[in-house]
């Protein structure tokens, strides 16, 4: 790391910060991104580089995920409301090599993460939430997959059993059916995934 402002969450390549804020009579300026002080945080293959920028907006009640990427990392900044996010390391599972680890946080106003490729993430908002986030990737959809919420194999104590869903996540296979079938697909170093193509 060569900046001590990210917090390792406890899934490696997942780091999480609070942006300082500088207040002045007009109202106040943060940074949210910048590359001199990512190095440490980007694990190769996946290039550091953001390069698209996207605002998402949520009523209240609505949960977004589980969804991963196996090419792209992720930065979140929550611009306004609070979310409950749950974070799911698919790597060691879909390689062969361990368990998936779970974490769960709640984040507010100038939060910002940071999610590896291979890290599953989902969010519930808590009332009106505008998030902005930028990927390494460009979306084309290939590289975007998913699967179930409230999966029972890994017991998330999300805040709402009945939240607002997209028919793509009402639609979502379990975990054990997702990593099966990114274990069939391609490498994804190759430029080509076999997974569908589904928009988020």
């Amino acid at each position: 790391m060569t900046t001590s402002d990210w917090i390792a969450l406890g899934i490696p390549g997942a780091w999480r910060r609070s942006i300082v804020f500088h207040p002045d009579d007009r109202g106040d300026f943060g940074e949210l991104w910048r590359d001199s002080r990512s190095a440490g945080l980007v694990a190769p293959p996946v290039p550091g580089r953001m390069v698209q920028a996207n605002l998402s907006r949520s009523r209240p009640r609505v949960l977004r995920g589980m969804h991963l990427h196996r090419r792209q990392s992720d930065l979140w900044v929550i611009v306004e409301g609070h979310a409950f996010i749950a974070l799911v390391d698919v790597r060691p599972v879909i390689d062969g090599t361990g368990v998936q680890a779970v974490i769960t946080i709640d984040v507010g106003p100038g939060d910002s993460l940071y999610l590896p490729a291979g890290v599953a993430h989902g969010l519930y908002a808590r009332d009106p939430l505008t998030l902005v986030y930028l990927t390494t990737n460009e979306y084309d959809g290939t590289d975007d997959v998913g699967f179930r919420w409230d999966d029972p194999a890994l017991d998330v104590a999300w805040p709402d059993r009945a939240p607002i869903l997209s028919p793509r996540d009402s639609a979502a296979p379990s975990l054990a059916a997702l990593v099966a079938q990114l274990r069939g697909a391609s490498d994804p170093q190759d430029g080509t995934d076999r997974s569908s193509r589904q928009a988020y």
